[in-house]
């Protein structure tokens, strides 16, 4: 296992600078439906290609801020694409769309930056492998997601950021955005 970390840690390094190079807010498809957050507008903007369809502002993010690198614990929201993988409409927050974090692409970073070990990177891979979904109980944290309010103070909402790492939204609002979106779903978080 120990081989394959470090073979996909020197694809990584090949690979990421390209992504990076390449913006990540082009629509895969014309038609496709895909979320953008952006942090320093506190905005969140739901797409059909390459048109905004809705808008939604002020949105909440960690009380920590948004970073590329997230440490369980540290209340930052992850920067990054990602995927809805699964939606909880049970939630205390209303609905949750949960998110496919931490990606392969965060283990190899924290890999490279000596945040997690050789050991705990093969761990993920092995239950991503498993599993077809990431662990939520790493070092880099888990259970990030899109979510409503639930019984939550909107005057909060509308002036700070309040999650724990999490992007949210009014009720209203994640009512609408899960009306458009579904499990699969781009979310790019910049």
């Amino acid at each position: 296992m120990r081989h394959l970390t470090r073979l996909l840690l020197a694809c990584a390094l090949v690979v990421l600078p390209i992504m990076a190079a390449q913006a990540n807010l082009v629509p895969h498809s014309p038609n496709e439906i895909w979320v953008l957050v952006d942090d320093k507008e506190a905005t969140l903007e739901i797409y059909r290609g390459d048109q905004v369809i809705e808008r939604f502002s002020p949105i909440s993010l960690g009380r920590g801020g948004a970073a590329p690198m997230r440490i369980r614990g540290d209340l930052k929201t992850p920067l990054g694409e990602f995927r809805i993988n699964r939606i909880n409409n049970q939630s205390r927050f209303h609905i949750f769309l949960g998110l496919n974090y931490p990606t392969p692409w965060h283990v190899l970073d924290a890999l490279e930056a000596g945040v997690i070990t050789e050991q705990e990177a093969d761990d993920y891979y092995a239950y991503l492998g498993r599993h077809g979904r990431p662990p939520q109980d790493t070092a880099l944290g888990g259970d990030i997601g899109i979510h409503g309010l639930g019984r939550g103070d909107p005057e909060i909402h509308q002036r700070y950021h309040w999650t724990e790492g999490c992007v949210a939204v009014t009720n209203r609002q994640i009512e609408r955005l899960a009306s458009l979106v579904g499990i699969g779903t781009r979310v790019v978080i910049r």
